[in-house]
């Protein structure tokens, strides 16, 4: 297949409608979508009344403002109200397809609908076609990125290795046996593959086949993707989304940002007041995803973004997101996964050694590392410690012990101390 097959082509008619086309589309799916939620969601109804809002004067997508955001941590909380995740769910959880379940803890439901997680259309932008065999290395257990990206592979007509993160020699050994063309994944782990082909004394262009990379869960720097194309001679492009409602946005072969998911409407707000923000100013992205199974309706996601409508290269009309450039809150997104403040503490708290703690999260040469700092004297527990937390947070850190009253007074739960040069 030519690099041309993989970087020209449109997989949907709705990608490129005129902006008053998108308008009237956004207004009819998000119309639809308030009144079903407000009849069979028990916590979008009450969200509603609350507010004074009634789905039945949406008139504009200005509307949209009168409704509460969502954040995502009230999650955790709103889930654990009582029967369908605390009436979030608009049916019964025995009429779904899968539950998964992702750090906070948070319940990830999907429903059985086609392309439920919405990724086709950003792994079409991004060069899989047909014929592709693609390495899955997302998690395939409880949390719902391995099947989430498995399924609109299918629909490409791709076939998948689940191969799950981890295993890095066995997985370079089917890389090079099986001939995968194309890698899902986070950027840190291609890159941790990378340097392990190369100990290994593999030629990763010569020995390897791979042709196209998508790359989401992490922040992705120029610097990064530029070494691995470069090592690999491949496509690489990325998407955007979160768990709770799949894809949100996802690069073309032009890379001028990430085309919004047709799927989804997104605003900026501001992260204090959900005031939406003007075009090119830095707020939260707030999600309004056309799901209504899970009407999670303006999800704030934490992160920190802007939208961009110049016209791009690739013909795709969609709003798009200019960079993901940081987060609201103290969350930290690490290997992919979340991690908050409050799930450490619930394992810290079980050792009453430990003093004070603190993360330290960094990325030498483009792989995240975490560090656990804990002060604490004479601490024989580093094992048990270690398994705890992997066992709550699905990450195992390296682990610091200091002597008590070496942290400085005030300090950030999880410190980012990522570079992204």
């Amino acid at each position: 297949m030519t690099r041309k097959d993989r970087t020209e082509g449109i997989y949907s008619r709705r990608e490129v409608l005129d902006e008053s086309e998108r308008r009237q589309y956004y207004q009819i799916q998000i119309k639809d979508l308030l009144s079903y939620a407000y009849r069979y969601s028990e916590d979008v109804k009450k969200r509603f009344d609350r507010a004074q809002f009634q789905a039945s004067k949406f008139r504009t997508l200005s509307d949209l403002k009168h409704i509460p955001i969502l954040k995502k941590k009230e999650l955790i909380f709103l889930q654990s109200m009582g029967p369908r995740l605390g009436g979030l769910l608009t049916k019964d959880m025995g009429e779904l397809r899968r539950i998964f379940l992702s750090p906070g803890p948070i319940f990830d439901p999907e429903d059985r609908e086609e392309d439920y997680w919405g990724w086709t259309e950003g792994f079409y932008a991004g060069g899989f076609r047909a014929g592709d065999l693609v390495q899955v290395t997302f998690n395939y257990h409880l949390t719902p990125a391995g099947l989430m990206f498995e399924e609109p592979l299918k629909n490409l007509g791709c076939a998948v290795m689940p191969a799950g993160p981890g295993n890095s020699a066995t997985q370079l050994e089917i890389m090079q046996k099986l001939r995968t063309t194309g890698y899902v994944g986070t950027p840190s782990y291609l890159m941790h593959l990378a340097q392990k082909g190369e100990e290994m004394g593999l030629n990763l262009r010569k020995d390897l086949y791979m042709e196209v990379a998508f790359v989401t869960g992490e922040k992705f720097s120029e610097k990064l993707r530029s070494s691995l194309e470069k090592k690999f001679d491949i496509i690489m492009r990325q998407g955007y989304g979160t768990a709770d409602v799949g894809c949100i946005g996802y690069e073309c072969f032009h890379k001028t940002g990430l085309h919004i998911a047709n799927r989804a409407y997104v605003e900026i707000c501001h992260p204090d007041t959900g005031i939406p923000l003007k075009d090119g100013e830095v707020g939260e992205v707030v999600v309004t995803a056309f799901n209504k199974t899970y009407p999670l309706i303006r999800l704030a996601t934490g992160d920190l973004s802007y939208i961009e409508r110049a016209p791009c290269p690739c013909g795709r009309t969609s709003p798009r997101l200019g960079a993901i450039v940081g987060r609201v809150d103290t969350t930290a997104r690490i290997k992919g996964l979340f991690v908050y403040p409050h799930q450490v503490e619930q394992v810290i708290t079980r050792f009453e050694e430990i003093k004070r703690w603190q993360i330290e999260v960094t990325n030498p040469g483009g792989i995240d590392e975490m560090n656990l700092v804990i002060e604490a004297s004479n601490f024989k527990r580093e094992e048990d410690l270690l398994h705890k937390f992997r066992e709550k947070i699905k990450l195992r850190p390296n682990l610091t012990v200091v002597a008590p009253g070496t942290l400085p007074p005030q300090i950030r739960p999880i410190e980012d101390k990522r570079k992204w040069d």
